[in-house]
């Protein structure tokens, strides 16, 4: 098999309507870094999502699709992909179409230009077409995150990222780990690069996130990543002794 270079992961739950529009923005994105694979994850869709991902697979052997029988949330659902992806890159975005994939490309440039010390490239949205409300949330949660965590990234919702897949495996996994990764590969002593990138509106149907999911995430994860910061001592430097016996 030839070798992937790049593999992105798609987290969908109910996201019919958007499947064809997104593959073909994908396909027309990723041309530039072949070989790549795109890895649809379905978290327990009940509309269309999986005919609609069936559809856009015919001629297109590089597009998988990963189903989970029950929904297990957007964290599990880039876990599952990552876990299993070929390629030592991986990108993610949302299955709704705010993000937009043309900006792949300079996320892996950065990534690749930065050197094995860069773990991340965090896309970070301008104009964003979120209502007032959310936006407000948003801002917010962003500004508390960002002074207790001290983790230099003014979006860390942005779905657009691109890391390392050896160093996500690295993170530890919980439930909106999606949410803080700048300061967790941070953490593991990698640096972190950002690129903005231009939010568009979701090409059809409406969140599958409410007010109070954000609020608990903002709240109860928050608290949990800070303590894992204060906990982690230095990674001790390992070398194997091959002098004879």
């Amino acid at each position: 098999m030839t070798a992937i270079r790049l593999s992105v992961v798609v987290p969908v739950k109910n996201e019919a309507g958007n499947v064809a529009a997104l593959v073909a923005e994908l396909e027309r994105a990723c041309a530039p870094l072949q070989p790549f694979e795109v890895i649809y994850v379905d978290d327990g869709s009940t509309d269309g999502t999986p005919a609609a991902l069936a559809e856009a697979r015919g001629g297109r052997p590089w597009l998988r699709v990963l189903r989970h029988a029950r929904s297990a949330g957007q964290s599990a659902a880039v876990r599952s992909g990552v876990a299993a992806a070929r390629g030592p890159v991986i990108a993610t975005l949302d299955g709704d179409g705010q993000n937009d994939p043309a900006y792949i490309p300079a996320l892996v440039a950065a990534l690749e230009e930065g050197g094995l010390e860069v773990g991340l490239a965090q896309g970070q949205r301008q104009g964003r077409k979120d209502g007032a409300f959310k936006m407000l949330q948003s801002r917010i949660a962003n500004g508390v995150r960002g002074r207790i965590l001290k983790d230099s990234t003014r979006d860390t919702g942005c779905g657009l990222k691109v890391f390392r897949r050896v160093v996500y495996l690295r993170l530890p996994y919980f439930d909106a780990l999606h949410r803080f990764m700048p300061a967790l590969v941070t953490r593991e002593g990698y640096r972190v690069v950002h690129r903005d990138v231009v939010d568009r509106p979701r090409f059809s149907g409406r969140s599958n996130y409410g007010l109070f999911d954000r609020l608990w995430v903002g709240i109860l994860d928050l608290a949990g990543v800070w303590w894992l910061i204060r906990r982690k001592r230095a990674t001790p430097k390992v070398a194997e002794v091959t002098t004879p016996c």
